[in-house]
């Protein structure tokens, strides 16, 4: 009943909008402290951590760009989805914690798995209308 009262296509905009924040921001500023960004990556054990910092740069700005533009936004979405589930389990281990730090951690972990269920959503759903497209 409610579907068509809802402006689906600018919903998807603002929603895609809303998730580019996270990516753009985090990306942004791996970018410009990379050495920052590979010692929070050798801190959480990621592998190869200048590796892992660059190749985090090129998902996230490259993905949120992606986002904003809804440019091929069905493979973008589920590709950051894993990427987002992959980062939850290397950087928000909170199973190996304890006291406040695993409270911590075990909320951003959860913030990472729903985030990449509304971004499995996304790539069900498409951009919607306001979107680049390749003709």
């Amino acid at each position: 009943m409610f579907a068509s009262l809802l402006p689906r296509d600018a919903l998807l905009l603002a929603g895609r909008l809303l998730m580019a924040i996270l990516f753009l921001v985090m990306g942004w500023g791996k970018l410009t402290d990379f050495q920052a960004a590979v010692g929070y990556m050798v801190q959480t054990g990621a592998p190869v951590p200048t590796l892992s910092a660059a190749l985090a740069i090129i998902v996230e700005l490259g993905a949120g760009l992606a986002l904003v533009t809804g440019f091929l936004i069905e493979p973008v979405a589920i590709i950051l989805a894993l990427y987002t589930i992959i980062t939850g389990l290397i950087g928000h281990h909170f199973w190996t914690m304890s006291g406040m730090l695993r409270y911590d951690m075990m909320i951003h972990f959860y913030k990472n798995i729903s985030i990449a269920g509304g971004l499995f959503i996304l790539a069900s759903a498409g951009a919607g209308r306001f979107a680049l497209r390749l003709r």
